[in-house]
């Protein structure tokens, strides 16, 4: 008997952050595995500055509502957005944390808390707008929800117009993510 597998995930940040591109990154990558995907961006009227938040349903069967209420995996970028989304995630779920932007713990205890100082790693990268890229490696890494192979395919196809040193530079920012969450693993 096989097992259907419907993972829901939140996205939020500031406008700006790169929120909905790392929303979309996930659902482009898990059409690349042949999954089906919803992709479902909000923002306010000021995007950069302002709120966004982007929900992605990655299946192996047909989606029946875009909807992700009470979200597997909450992707949050800064304090206002790990208030509004705490308390939604499912029991059990896990909250990636921008270390740098979050200044407060998650009052849940019935949940697992990824902190990545997303910033940081991207500043010492030398890309500082790559701090969306360093996350999303990062949780690909941690949930398996897609393949870093396939994250890193979808962003080459997603930014081609951008040029090879854009290319190299977001899949550094993706490798380092994905590094740092193995370092927590191993420690």
């Amino acid at each position: 008997m096989t097992t259907i597998s419907t993972t829901k995930t939140i996205f939020s940040g500031f406008g700006g952050q790169g929120v909905l591109m790392m929303g979309y990154v996930l659902a482009t990558s898990g059409m690349e595995e042949d999954k089906h995907v919803t992709y479902l961006p909000s923002y306010g009227a000021e995007v950069r500055g302002g709120t966004a938040n982007c929900t992605v349903t990655v299946s192996d069967e047909p989606i029946a509502s875009p909807v992700a209420s009470f979200p597997d995996f909450a992707v949050l970028m800064n304090t206002p957005s790990l208030i509004k989304f705490e308390s939604g995630v499912k029991s059990g779920g896990i909250v990636f944390l921008n270390r740098d932007l979050v200044d407060v713990r998650p009052k849940r205890r019935d949940i697992h808390v990824v902190s990545i100082p997303v910033n940081s790693i991207a500043k010492r990268l030398g890309n500082t707008r790559g701090a969306n890229m360093v996350m999303i490696g990062a949780f690909v890494q941690k949930t398996g929800l897609v393949s870093l192979k396939s994250v890193i395919k979808s962003v080459k196809s997603i930014f081609q117009k951008k040029g090879t040193k854009i290319h190299k530079m977001n899949t550094l920012a993706l490798k380092e993510g994905a590094a740092f969450v193995d370092g927590l693993l191993g420690s």
